[in-house]
């Protein structure tokens, strides 16, 4: 069974972009679901055996926090064997174990891997099947609309048979494979597939503002909305979503940057974030303001942490 959750306003999952530290902050700010970068079965199956060698578990590779709860893993793959194995090792630690079959990004697909797996259909029925009884944790996908503008509604079967299967909720970003991150979301997919099945359906692609959520919402009758680009730099999306929905209105305020950022930086210390990506995440978070040019020129260059806390507290 699904957990309960207490937001509408889910993280996407994005690489290099929702570490634990800016997942926590997420949550914090009102997301009901955060969910990890998509990792791939064949690592966690590599890194288990390793941190085992020294009594570590597996969390020490997929890193999280009980704050974050609840909390998705998304795992990635092309082998059901494995996928499976990954599955059980996570599941202890994890509330959802995601299936990734939207990724579009070519190292991914070139493994026949995210997104490429779309149209496998003896694949995905037995993968489906497998995961679901493999596992007690609920089992959730995410979903492309299919390989190009051309062939763009391989979702339809794919869906039908994760819910056949158990799969519990599906996250569709509305975007085709080939569309990548360009051009604008199909939400009339999204429609689509919340009448087709009667899972929870998750609304993925373009929300970038508290009124697009809602206008998903409404136009889709989707039960969730999954914000991706939207929370880089601006966490407290997740709250002005939530206010949005429930009263129409929401604060726009500038000034929490500063917080944000400080904070997020004072969360990496708990964990093993490479270095040039939080300085990417503290650039995301001058976006909008006065002089966010010449700080992100600043920060570009920064070489520690404290550097960067310096130049947060100094100039932002």
């Amino acid at each position: 069974m699904l957990p309960k959750f207490n937001s509408k306003a889910f993280l996407a999952p994005m690489s290099g972009i929702s570490d634990p530290a800016f997942r926590l902050l997420c949550k914090e700010q009102g997301a009901g679901l955060v969910v990890t970068e998509l990792t791939s079965v064949d690592a966690i199956i590599q890194k288990e055996k390793e941190l085992k060698k020294d009594n570590k578990i597996i969390t020490e590779f997929v890193e999280f926090s009980e704050e974050e709860r609840p909390v998705s893993v998304q795992l990635f793959g092309n082998n059901i064997d494995k996928i499976v194995k990954a599955a059980k090792i996570v599941e202890p630690y994890f509330d959802i174990i995601d299936f990734n079959m939207g990724c579009p990004a070519p190292h991914i697909t070139r493994q026949m891997a995210g997104a490429a797996l779309l149209q496998k259909k003896e694949f995905n029925e037995e993968l489906f099947t497998r995961l679901v009884n493999a596992v007690d944790k609920p089992v959730t996908l995410k979903l492309r609309t299919g390989p190009s503008e051309g062939n763009c509604y391989v979702f339809r079967e794919v869906a039908k048979v994760a819910e056949n299967a158990g799969v519990q909720m599906i996250a569709l970003h509305a975007r085709s494979v080939k569309q990548g991150y360009s051009g604008e979301a199909d939400w009339d997919k999204i429609k689509e597939l919340k009448e087709l099945v009667s899972i929870p359906i998750v609304g993925n692609g373009d929300i970038t503002s508290p009124e697009k959520a809602k206008e998903m919402m409404d136009y889709t009758g989707c039960d969730y909305v999954m914000i991706g680009r939207g929370a880089r730099g601006n966490p407290s999306i997740f709250d002005q979503v939530n206010d949005y929905l429930r009263k129409g209105s929401y604060e726009n305020d500038l000034k929490k940057r500063k917080s944000f950022a400080n904070k997020y930086l004072s969360y990496t210390d708990n964990y093993n974030i490479k270095f040039s990506n939080i300085r990417m995440q503290v650039m995301q978070f001058t976006k909008g303001l006065r002089n966010g040019s010449e700080l992100r020129l600043k920060i570009g260059q920064a070489k520690t942490i404290d550097e960067l806390k310096e130049l947060i507290n100094e100039e932002f």
